[in-house]
C-alpha cells in the first residue's frame, strides 16, 4: 500500500485519537497535493465537530444568565431541560454522522484503485 494512502486514510481516521491535530500537521508539512487535499477534507469535517459545540456552550451561557434571575418556575425549567436534552442528542446525532462519515472516507482512500475525489 501507498504511503500518501495510508497517511491520506490516517488524516480521517485521526477523528479517534488526534482530533484536528493530525491533518492539520499534514497539511503543513506533506507536500504531495493529493494527500493535502485529504487533510484539509479531514480537517474541515473535524472542525464541523467543534463548531456546534462551541455554538451549544453559548447557548447555555446565555441561558442561564438569563434564568438566573427569574423566578423558577415548572414550565420554565421542564422547556430548560426539554431544550438542553434536545441540544444534546442533536449534537450527538451529528458528531456520530461525522465520525462515519470519516471513517467511509478513509476506508474509501485505503481501497480505491485510483485517485479517489469527491466528484465521484
Amino acid at each position: 500500500m501507498e504511503n500518501n494512502r495510508v497517511i491520506s486514510a490516517l488524516c480521517y481516521f485521526s477523528v479517534f485519537f488526534a482530533g484536528f491535530i493530525l491533518p492539520l500537521v499534514v497539511l503543513l508539512i506533506v507536500k504531495d497535493r493529493e494527500v493535502k487535499k485529504h487533510a484539509t477534507h479531514a480537517l474541515i469535517s473535524h472542525l464541523l465537530l467543534y463548531i456546534p459545540a462551541f455554538i451549544f456552550a453559548i447557548g447555555l451561557m446565555i441561558t442561564g444568565f438569563i434564568t438566573s434571575d427569574a423566578p423558577a418556575t415548572e414550565s420554565g425549567s421542564a422547556t430548560l431541560a426539554i431544550g438542553v436534552i434536545g441540544l444534546i442528542i442533536a449534537l450527538g446525532v451529528l458528531s456520530l454522522a461525522i465520525i462515519i462519515w470519516n471513517v467511509y472516507r478513509g476506508i474509501k482512500v485505503l481501497t480505491s484503485k485510483e485517485d479517489i475525489t469527491y466528484e465521484q
